[in-house]
């Protein structure tokens, strides 16, 4: 009896000193292939598609429009031909064709674009409303076996001419001439340099190279003018004062004392004059 209350006791200590230990021991480390990485990981793009976006490659090439094509003593379809041509031959790694269609609904949302504009500042207008930055201008004339062409390239942003090409025929077909002048728009195109000059700039430089000899000689003017006004200046305060020395030291009062001065003082004030103008 005494035995088994001893064995008892003994087992209700082994359970009180094990429970508060069980409690605060630690978990059991997770396995290593479980483990949490903890490095940052990039964020989604915003596009939401899962894979990152490749930047979308600059569009360098220059717009251009066929703005006018007039035909004399030809007709209508060969205005219509020569375009057509034209737009096929046009180089596509240079350059972006604006066709009619766009040309035409791009214009139509300005104030001061009219169907005459062909050259000048109003060729401006094109530029704000449609993103062109070079025209052509064509003009096809026939009569009989005689033939001519005037093709003309020209810049949005001043409205000048960049180039222009002519040429006649006197025994030739209408084919020939079309030809000819869709090749010398071509021509017109594939000469234009990288960056056009800065026209504004090259005036600016051209009126300083003009004013540059007159400014020279405008300063030798003033400095010639200065030195004359500095003598008259000087010239007369010394008469002016000769002449006022003279008249006190001499108890007659000699006119000539007072014409010195008086002169003198007429020489100062104009040297005055001289330098202040």
């Amino acid at each position: 009896m005494i035995r088994a209350a001893l064995v008892a006791l003994l087992l209700l200590g082994g359970v009180a000193s094990a429970g508060p230990a069980a409690r605060g021991a630690p978990a059991p480390a997770a396995p290593a292939a479980a483990a949490r990485n903890d490095s940052p990981v990039a964020a989604p793009p915003p596009d939401g598609t899962g894979a990152r976006s490749q930047p979308m490659p600059t569009d360098r090439r220059r717009t251009v429009a066929l703005l006018e094509v007039r035909v004399e003593g030809l007709s209508d379809d060969v205005k219509d031909n020569f375009r057509r041509q034209l737009e096929e031959q046009i180089d596509t790694k240079r350059y972006r064709l604006a066709d009619r269609e766009f040309m035409k609904s791009a214009m139509l949302r300005s104030t001061k674009w009219t169907d005459g504009c062909l050259v000048g500042r109003c060729l401006t207008s094109i530029r704000a409303q449609s993103g062109v930055e070079l025209v052509l201008l064509a003009a096809l004339t026939g009569s009989g076996t005689s033939f001519g062409y005037v093709v003309t390239l020209l810049r949005t942003d001043t409205g000048r001419v960049v180039e222009q090409e002519s040429d006649r025929c006197d025994v030739c077909r209408v084919n020939e001439v079309i030809g000819r002048a869709m090749l010398a728009a071509v021509e017109l195109l594939n000469n234009v340099p990288d960056k056009l000059p800065d026209e504004a700039a090259d005036q600016t430089t051209r009126l300083e190279r003009a004013i540059l000899p007159l400014r020279g000689e405008i300063t030798e003017r003033d400095r010639h003018t200065t030195r004359i006004g500095i003598v008259l200046l000087a010239v007369g305060l010394v008469g002016a004062a000769a002449g006022g020395v003279l008249y006190i030291l001499d108890e007659s009062r000699p006119s000539y004392a007072v014409a010195t001065a008086t002169g003198g003082a007429a020489m100062a004030a104009g040297g005055v004059v001289v330098l202040t103008f």
